[in-house]
């Protein structure tokens, strides 16, 4: 019998044969993640039903040295989820339980699969809410967003995931369970759920997730502006930060991305518009509507040659149903197409737009981009044919441009997205040697074996180059110690 039949015959002793999968057919929607482009089939996938369970397998893969990948919808747009060769996926979807709600403390403790937007819904009978609203909100799971720190329209107020995460209890690479954090924002220990948070999967699995909830704003408010370029979009955003505002949300759309919403959902956008800005005040009603006044003078005084204003909640989910839907509907315009992340100082944002309009018409193929522009995040969606030839490789031309130009302008390669697969071979182009060797002596410190989403973040082949001496360059200095 064969080490990966014992393997094997270890996990049938944990999961029943409808909760293993061993079959092609049913391997085959475990072999990649939202990024498609990207594939590989597991030699098996898990579906636990309970902690213990997760803990099992992870057991199993350390004692075999078997890779694993946790994954939950899937919706991963890096490769994050993208399995591992001869690895093991360890699907969470059925840990989907609110353990706990506490109104008055104003948490909530959930399992990794429950989805994002349930847990809104299970508390907004108290005024309360889960602020992280990714566009993939209504099916992206907690434990996913916790992998990749996610994002979400209304982040340049509320902040990402690492905001909102007080406490986690983890599976280690080795099968261990370890709990950081706690119930208050308040802590005296060393910040484990900083770390976590946004390890794509590299130092483990969350189990079970301690979230702080908010209060449901009072009042919104809600403003679209049309620009006749995206330039202009961007200096108007830059316009309203420096006036001192911090509205819930800045996104921008271009004019492609408008066109697919319009064919989508007909949220009524202006169609000659070369780019959108939504702009939304949120909180107490007094302060929405002092604000308001200001934020209408830059918004009319920023170029804009269409104002609308949501009237009512019934137009302010028709604004956003648009946008939440942008990148599903671009699928309408082309039959392939990469979403890129990266990030730009809001200050360049005007400039990094003109740009991409250049590398664009430069490759000779279309991208919308839709984003947050609160925060500088990007989100160029780079339109292709894979049937035609020479289109999918000029597509990841393109990609790698606007990334250098994302690190050119003083932003990162990535904003919500994470590294995944999909950004690993740039991470030496905005970190340096001893950063990329800083990183991997805390990936192997907590995974010697380097099973847990192997192959993700750090570029493909050996470890960064000074960890291969035996010694970390910090240790040489004296400023660390072997852990």
């Amino acid at each position: 019998m064969s080490e990966r039949d014992d393997f094997l015959n270890e996990l049938r002793a944990t999961f029943p044969p409808a909760r293993l999968l061993l079959h092609p057919a049913a391997l085959a929607p475990y072999e990649f993640d939202a990024l498609s482009a990207f594939q590989q089939r597991p030699i098996a996938v898990v579906i636990p039903e309970t902690q213990d369970e997760v803990v099992a397998a992870v057991k199993a893969c350390h004692r075999f040295a078997v890779p694993f990948v946790s994954r939950g919808s899937g919706t991963s747009l890096s490769g994050g989820a993208l399995p591992v060769k001869e690895g093991i996926v360890i699907a969470l979807n059925r840990l989907n339980r609110i353990v706990r709600l506490d109104l008055e403390q104003r948490i909530a403790v959930v399992e990794p699969g429950v989805i994002n937007l349930d847990i809104t819904r299970a508390v907004q009978h108290a005024g309360l809410l889960y602020a992280p609203d990714p566009s993939s909100q209504p099916i992206c799971t907690i434990g996913g967003n916790v992998a990749f720190n996610s994002g979400g329209a209304h982040c340049l107020k509320y902040g990402m995931t690492s905001n909102h995460v007080l406490g986690l209890k983890v599976v280690l690479p080795n099968g261990e369970l370890a709990e950081f954090g706690s119930d208050s924002v308040e802590s005296v220990d060393a910040d484990w759920v900083g770390l976590f948070v946004g390890s794509e999967g590299l130092f483990g699995i969350a189990v079970e997730i301690t979230v702080r909830l908010l209060p449901r704003p009072e009042t919104y408010k809600t403003i679209l502006a049309a620009y006749r370029s995206l330039e202009a979009a961007g200096d108007a955003v830059s316009r309203v930060i420096s006036t001192g505002l911090l509205p819930g949300a800045l996104e921008i759309m271009d004019n492609l991305s408008i066109q697919a919403a319009h064919v989508a959902v007909k949220p009524g956008y202006p169609l000659d518009a070369a780019a959108l800005l939504i702009v939304e005040l949120e909180g107490e009603r007094s302060q929405v509507d002092a604000e308001w006044e200001q934020l209408e003078k830059v918004i009319r005084d920023s170029n804009a040659y269409e104002i609308k204003i949501a009237r009512n909640e019934e137009e302010r989910l028709k604004i956003w149903k648009g946008r939440k839907s942008s990148f599903s509907a671009v699928g309408r315009l082309s039959p392939d197409y990469i979403v890129q992340d990266g990030v730009v100082p809001r200050g360049k944002l005007g400039q990094a737009l003109k740009e991409i309009e250049g590398i664009s018409a430069r490759y000779g193929l279309r991208v919308a981009n839709v984003f947050h522009a609160g925060d500088g995040n990007l989100h160029p969606l780079i339109l292709f044919d894979s049937s035609k030839p020479g289109e999918f490789e000029r597509a990841e031309q393109i990609s790698s441009d606007i990334i250098d130009l994302c690190i050119r302008l003083g932003g990162s390669i990535t904003g919500e997205h994470g590294v995944g697969v999909e950004k690993r071979e740039y991470m030496p182009r905005q970190f340096s040697e001893i950063d990329m060797a800083s990183m991997w002596h805390l990936r192997t410190t907590i995974d010697p074996q380097t099973i847990a989403n192997r192959g993700k973040v750090f570029p493909v082949g050996e470890a960064p180059a000074l960890t291969q001496i035996g010694m970390h360059p910090l240790e040489k200095q004296g400023v660390i110690s072997r852990m």
